[in-house]
Parts: structure tokens; C-alpha cells; sequence
């Protein structure tokens, strides 16, 4: 009977303890505002993302060599997702009939909390009519400490990669340098 008393007592501490835990932020790449002016005969058709950071939770970089997977902050939804969402949304939402198409190979995607956001994209458009053109976009934006900074870091980087997209749109137009 002790014993069943001891069970109960440590499993009520266990039970306890997991409702104490720290609750989830989300966080999401997806602009407060919508842009506006954007670019309508863009449609993002495929977005990849390095297999280190494609999950729901946020990664950043510890020294040169160590990931952490932040378990207490997530992405609205996977990373591959909250990307396409969000550089849809910057080049003026979702488009229909003819438009060219993007496709988005993102090479590095590196969070350093109290230092820089950075994205490193590789991007193909097939402008209607034309011949497919790939261009290289790599940017990087300062970032302090808080994991909200770090999240408004990227949304720039993102801004950035869909004016270049934008820039590259129309017919005749080459690749911006970065």
C-alpha cells in the first residue's frame, strides 16, 4: 500500500510538472501588411529548403558547427510552407491564368541569435514566351538576441528576395546582381 501511496504521489508530480510547462510561441515569415504595388503575374510554384531547418521549429546556429532546435518556438507552419506563403504574399498574392512561374531552391537559411539572419537562394523563372533564367540571391540582415528580431530579420531577407524576383519579372529583364 506504501508503494501504490509513493506511484500516485510521483506520478500527480509528473502530471503537475507537465502542466507548468513553457508554452509555444508561433512565429511566422508572412508580412502583418500586405504588400502592396506587388508584382500579380508571379506565381511561386515549388520552394525547397535545407533538410537542417525544414521543421516546425525554429533553428538557429550555436558556434560554427552546432544547430539548436528551439522547442518552445515554432513556425506557424512547416518552414517550407511559412516561406512559400510569405514570398507569394510579397510578390502580391496568389495569381491565376498566364504568369510566370518561380521555383525557389534556398541553399542556406541560418539564424544567429545576436548577430544576422542570412538566406542564400537559388531561383528559377519561366517568364511566359521566354527561356527559363536562374539567378542567385544572397542576403543577410542584422539581428539582436530576441527570437522576434530574428523572425523581422528574415521577413526582410524575404522582402529583399521578392524585389528581385520582381525586378526580374518582366520580359527581357536579367537577373538583379546581389
Amino acid at each position: 500500500m506504501h508503494r501504490v501511496r509513493n506511484l500516485c504521489g510521483a506520478s500527480l508530480l509528473i502530471w503537475l510538472s507537465g502542466c507548468s510547462s513553457t508554452p509555444n510561441n508561433y512565429h511566422t515569415l508572412v508580412p502583418a501588411q500586405p504588400v502592396q504595388g506587388g508584382s500579380p503575374h508571379v506565381q511561386v510554384s515549388r520552394v525547397s529548403l535545407p533538410p537542417q531547418v525544414d521543421r516546425p521549429q525554429l533553428v538557429v546556429r550555436q558556434g560554427s558547427s552546432g544547430l539548436a532546435i528551439l522547442e518552445t518556438e515554432w513556425w506557424g507552419a512547416n518552414l517550407v510552407d511559412e516561406f512559400r506563403s510569405a514570398l507569394q504574399d510579397m510578390l502580391g498574392g496568389p495569381v491565376s491564368g498566364a504568369s510566370s512561374v518561380l521555383r525557389v531552391d534556398v541553399q542556406r537559411f541560418d539564424s544567429v541569435p545576436g548577430q544576422y539572419a542570412s538566406l542564400d537562394t537559388l531561383w528559377r523563372l519561366k517568364r511566359p514566351g521566354e527561356p527559363e533564367i536562374t539567378c542567385r540571391t544572397s542576403v543577410q540582415t542584422a539581428a539582436d538576441n530576441s527570437i522576434n528580431n530574428l523572425v523581422n530579420a528574415h521577413q526582410a531577407n524575404l522582402r529583399k528576395l521578392a524585389e528581385a524576383v520582381r525586378a526580374t519579372a518582366a520580359p527581357g529583364r536579367s537577373c538583379p546582381s546581389s
